[in-house]
């Protein structure tokens, strides 16, 4: 079998598993839209918004490399689903899995004001601070601002490395 069919042959077995996963979450299986249907599932998340009102922008971000894509105008938070760290860099020879290592919820007020006060562009791959990722962390941390229930831990456990 040549490389050609190969690649031919697993991307019509990827294809067929995204047309299941988009059967599951009424949406096409991308990265975002699976990642909306994850917060709604685990947190609640329903057309953009927390039980309490406030905004949240989901994003699921298969590494975490510090970089937020965000809005001056944004939510009022945002929840980013993570896969494992990782210091941006050439994606030669990596892979980049569906899974969830850590969950962020960050207050999008705070973090536009502390880009602003660097002097840092704010919108597709903004550099957050690590200390600001490290305060934001809900999962698998535990953080009193933002305590998850056991149910909600058991859910994101089943989407880790």
């Amino acid at each position: 079998m040549s490389a050609m069919d190969q690649v031919a042959a697993l991307i019509q077995e990827r294809n067929r598993i995204d047309a299941e996963l988009s059967t599951c979450i009424g949406r096409p299986a991308l990265t975002g839209h699976l990642g909306a249907w994850i917060a709604a599932q685990v947190f609640g998340i329903s057309d953009g918004r927390l039980g309490d009102g406030r905004t949240v922008g989901v994003r699921w971000y298969t590494k975490r490399e510090g970089l937020l894509d965000m809005k001056e105008k944004g939510p009022d938070l945002y929840l980013v689903l993570a896969g494992p760290k990782a210091e941006p860099a050439s994606s030669r020879g990596t892979t980049r899995p569906l899974v969830v290592d850590a969950v962020y919820l960050f207050d999008g007020a705070a973090v536009v004001a502390d880009l602003q006060s660097r002097g840092l562009k704010i919108g597709v791959a903004s550099s957050v601070r690590t200390e600001l990722w490290e305060a934001a962390e809900i999962y698998p941390r535990r953080n009193p601002s933002f305590p998850l229930t056991s149910e909600q831990r058991e859910l994101l456990a089943l989407l880790g490395s």
